[in-house]
């Protein structure tokens, strides 16, 4: 049994993987768009919600590498705070929604602010010990929270409602095969 449960969590973690690669370039085609809607984001929030804490992680991990590189979005060194924060939003989620045991809403809020909190600590890093560059944590935040601001609340809007109508049809889907 245990063979088949990991068998699934690694099925639904490289669907989401390729939905991450996927999604974004229907909106980089515009410009600015993936930055503003967050794409790459939805497919991780949802593994965090499906998955285990380590199918999780592999899927925010996972995902900002394949789309770099295949597409170069991420761009370089970028990728690095995108591979932390989205693992951050996997981790999280899964440790605070399937593990602890709370809320959707309190599950998805709490693991965007702390996924935004790993971006801002990896832009600083990247930015002024790396690139020797100035860090303008307005800036930083500015990008994150009024820039992404429609990509937020695509997130809150969306992430509930497909993981409530896939956490329906997996459970419908489980009681069928077990009978």
């Amino acid at each position: 049994m245990r063979k088949n449960a990991n068998l699934q969590q690694l099925i639904r973690a490289s669907v989401l993987i390729a939905i991450g690669v996927i999604l974004p370039q229907i909106f980089h085609g515009v410009k600015d768009a993936g930055s503003v809607f967050l794409p790459m984001h939805i497919p991780v929030l949802i593994g965090g919600f499906i998955l285990n804490p380590l199918y999780a992680a592999l899927v925010g991990i996972i995902t900002p590498i394949m789309s770099h590189l295949l597409t170069g979005m991420p761009p370089f060194p970028f990728v690095y705070v995108m591979i932390l924060e989205l693992a951050a939003y996997g981790i999280l989620i899964s440790l605070i929604y399937n593990k602890g045991k709370r809320n959707i809403y309190v599950a998805l809020i709490s693991s965007m602010l702390l996924g935004r909190a790993v971006n801002i600590a990896g832009n600083y890093i990247i930015l002024h010990l790396f690139m020797n560059k100035p860090f303008n944590i307005k800036m930083v935040v500015t990008g994150l929270f009024v820039k992404g601001l429609p990509g937020i609340a695509i997130q809150l809007a969306l992430v509930p409602v497909i993981v409530l109508a896939l956490k329906k049809s997996l459970y419908k889907s489980v009681a069928e095969y077990e009978r």
